[in-house]
């Protein structure tokens, strides 16, 4: 594959447009915001983020870990817990993260309004 197209994102099978295809994920922003703050364990990650199953968080840890953004601890305590944190990859990447939630919080009403006026100009024209 030639080097110049290996890392451009628009190329079909330039290896970084999926790390764009999982930084899309809703689970994963708000995974990498809440690391961002503290390391958690499995349960507090799970309370902190209002609507993950359990099964989901586990998926998306794991993929996060496997990439290199948080790092997974197992704390020899009675029980067995793990911790999970953010590896300085991680913190870059949660910067940004950070930013977009800051972002989509100043900005809903906005997005919303825009819907609301989009949805009424469509069912006028139906």
């Amino acid at each position: 594959m030639n080097s110049i197209l290996a890392y451009n994102v628009y190329s079909q099978f330039c290896p970084a447009r999926h790390f764009f295809e999982k930084m899309a994920d809703k689970w994963v922003l708000l995974i990498l915001n809440v690391l961002g703050r503290e390391p958690l364990h499995f349960n507090l990650l799970k309370k902190r983020i209002e609507g993950i199953s359990p099964k989901v968080l586990s998926q998306k840890l794991k993929i996060l870990e496997r990439d290199g953004f948080i790092k997974r601890e197992i704390q020899q305590t009675s029980p067995i817990r793990v911790e999970y944190s953010l590896t300085d990859l991680g913190h870059d990447v949660s910067q940004t993260a950070f930013k977009l939630k800051e972002w989509a919080e100043s900005n809903i009403e906005i997005v919303l309004k825009a819907q609301h006026q989009y949805d009424a100009i469509m069912s006028i024209n139906s």
